[in-house]
């Protein structure tokens, strides 16, 4: 580890055990921001830590980044520390300036549905965009759109919701529309720059992985401690050999999703436009492992793990949550399929071993 990483994670594990406190959860349920946290992720430099020194950040890598992501993951941080991260690295992309506040990214679920227009020299935005994470507190969205043909990273200031949802946790993601919405040419990159849907997904994909790797090795420690500490005929009931099957393949599901995004963040941080498949790897293991652990986690606990006073919950919720976002681990592991295939029987062995794998060049 890195001293930079190091010095992140320490800081946010100290940050995160002191702002995420039951009354900022109780916050959060109701679909609101915590000001107050918020301040403190800027003023410690974790909102900025994909800022790179020429854009006034301290110089971590992505790598780092992902570190501090983790650990909200873990954490279950009530922020949407992970979304502003990717609006910095969209912004960096399209050669915009970066923005301060809690911000945003869509399209979230796939293809862009925002049309760029220009008319009357001015700039106008039409379409929707859908389950924008915490959209209502964003003091911007960063968007695709799609002009002439063409990729456009538009920044969306102070967006109006046109309809507030959430998800499992409860964490907004809320619809946004707009019909000719005006955006200032200082909002906009020079279409064909920046980052294309695919590469957002992507991007978002690795994010997701990372966190919900963080909130699963928090659902194992949760699930191990319980088990240890709830007597049942006058012993613990992880002392029970049912029990103990049951946390061993818990164990091995966080180890795997754990192993399968430290796969994708080395690779990513070596170069990431070609670490797509292994953040699909990631994103599809990740996935898997969520729904197996978080079924095994409340099985372990019972009744006590749904009980809203209990963390358990807080972690297999916001697990639930993420495994869609940016690509469910069906839509991954199907594009592993098809890349797979591309890719053929002969040379399959070498191009999974290979430690720089050029999917668009795959060939049959």
């Amino acid at each position: 580890m890195s001293e930079m990483r190091e010095l992140l994670v320490d800081t946010a594990t100290r940050q995160f055990a002191d702002l995420c406190t039951n009354a900022a959860f109780d916050v959060a349920e109701t679909g609101s921001l915590d000001l107050r946290l918020w301040q403190a992720l800027e003023d410690t430099g974790l909102a900025a830590a994909t800022q790179s020194e020429a854009r006034g950040g301290a110089g971590a890598d992505l790598g780092d980044a992902l570190a501090v992501v983790r650990e909200a993951g873990s954490a279950g941080l009530p922020a949407p520390l992970a979304e502003t991260l990717i609006a910095e690295l969209m912004l960096a992309s399209a050669s915009l300036p970066p923005l301060a506040g809690p911000l945003s990214v869509g399209p979230v679920l796939g293809r862009s549905e925002l049309e760029l227009k220009r008319a009357n020299n001015a700039w106008q935005l039409h379409g929707t965009m859908k389950r924008i994470p915490w959209g209502r507190h964003a003091h911007a969205v960063v968007a695709l759109a799609e002009y002439d043909g063409k990729n456009a990273t538009v920044v969306v200031q102070h967006p109006a919701v046109s309809r507030q949802s959430a998800n499992y946790a409860r964490e907004p993601r809320d619809t946004m529309h707009f019909d000719g919405l005006l955006i200032p040419d200082g909002d906009v990159s020079v279409p064909g720059s920046g980052m294309s849907v695919d590469q957002l997904q992507v991007t978002g994909a690795l994010f997701r992985s990372v966190a919900m790797a963080g909130a699963l090795f928090r659902t194992l420690q949760t699930t191990v401690e319980y088990a240890m500490q709830r007597q049942q005929f006058g012993r613990p009931i992880g002392k029970f050999q049912a029990i103990q099957q049951q946390v061993a393949i818990l164990a091995s599901q966080v180890a795997a999703a754990n192993a399968a995004a430290d796969a994708a963040v080395e690779a990513a941080t070596h170069d990431l436009a070609a670490a797509t498949f292994e953040i699909a790897a990631a994103k599809t293991r990740v996935g898997e492992a969520a729904g197996i652990a978080a079924a095994i986690a409340h099985q372990v606990h019972g009744a006590m793990g749904f009980s809203y006073e209990y963390s358990l919950q807080r972690s297999t919720r916001r697990l639930w949550s993420w495994r869609d976002e940016f690509g469910s681990e069906a839509e991954w592991a199907a594009w592993i399929g098809k890349t797979v295939a591309r890719v053929g029987g002969r040379g399959l062995w070498a191009f999974v071993t290979s430690p720089v794998k050029n999917v668009s060049s795959a060939k049959t």
